[in-house]
């Protein structure tokens, strides 16, 4: 059966710095892929050209055996690819609920201009997004914030709130970039629990780099290794846990 998504060969060096360096990945429908390696290992770049931010300089990305590598994020989008970043890149002025609201834009037939002036929508199709809304605010446990600044809530919330709009695409795939960065180990524990849970009640693909290891090996399917650009390990979370290749990276980034 072929992969969901197919990443073959891709390389990208921004300037004379090869960032990437032709990495080739199958990712199963379903699966939770979890992407790590120490800093300035590519993870990131690769998360970007997934979703059209940059486009590979060679190789070739494939969605349900269709051609993306040169395709615009907006399509992305449109095909099913949302993503986090690893700055929140929120409106910290709008509500909760808004920010939300903005994140069923791909699924609006009128502009994402008018729809953030007055949804600017045929109220039976504004009645349906609001439901889609109200039931991830539900499934994320913000009911209380829903009319609340997004800028207002404390940090591990406002990444809870990111996690709902890139959900509010109705996502195949989940491309999740540190989504638990900067949080403490209660709000880790809570955001693992709900990546789990997105992955199992909707059968979303999950991509994410994490940097921590206990929850990487707790929730991934399966583990990629990046190191300078390129792809040195890729397995079951135990096989990559006890490769010494890996280890090495790691304790190598640890003396530097």
């Amino acid at each position: 059966m072929s992969a969901q998504l197919e990443i073959r060969e891709v390389s990208k060096a921004f300037g004379g710095v090869q960032a990437v360096t032709r990495v080739s990945l199958d990712v199963p429908r379903g699966e939770i892929l979890s992407v790590i390696g120490p800093n300035g290992a590519g993870k990131t770049t690769l998360l970007n050209m997934v979703s059209g931010f940059y486009h590979p300089d060679t190789g070739r990305i494939t969605l349900d055996g269709a051609d993306v590598t040169s395709d615009r994020p907006n399509h992305i989008a449109t095909l099913g690819v949302a993503r986090t970043f690893q700055n929140i890149a929120l409106f910290r002025g709008m509500t909760v609920l808004d920010n939300l609201m903005l994140g069923r834009h791909v699924h609006m037939k009128a502009g994402v201009f008018s729809s953030f002036v007055y949804w600017g929508l045929a109220q039976k199709e504004e009645v349906v997004h609001r439901k889609r809304v109200e039931d991830l605010i539900d499934f994320l446990k913000i009911q209380d914030l829903r009319r609340r600044p997004t800028g207002s809530l404390p940090y591990g919330l406002q990444k809870r709130v990111e996690l709902g709009r890139a959900l509010a695409l109705d996502p195949k795939i989940l491309l999740l970039d540190e989504p638990m960065g900067g949080m403490n180990q209660e709000e880790k524990e809570d955001m693992a629990r709900f990546i789990l849970d997105v992955n199992e009640e909707w059968g979303t693909t999950i991509i994410l780099i994490e940097h921590d290891m206990g929850v990487v090996m707790d929730i991934s399917d399966r583990v990629a290794v990046l190191d300078m650009g390129q792809k040195i390990a890729e397995g079951k979370p135990d096989e990559v846990r006890n490769n010494p290749v890996v280890i090495r990276a790691y304790l190598g980034e640890k003396r530097g």
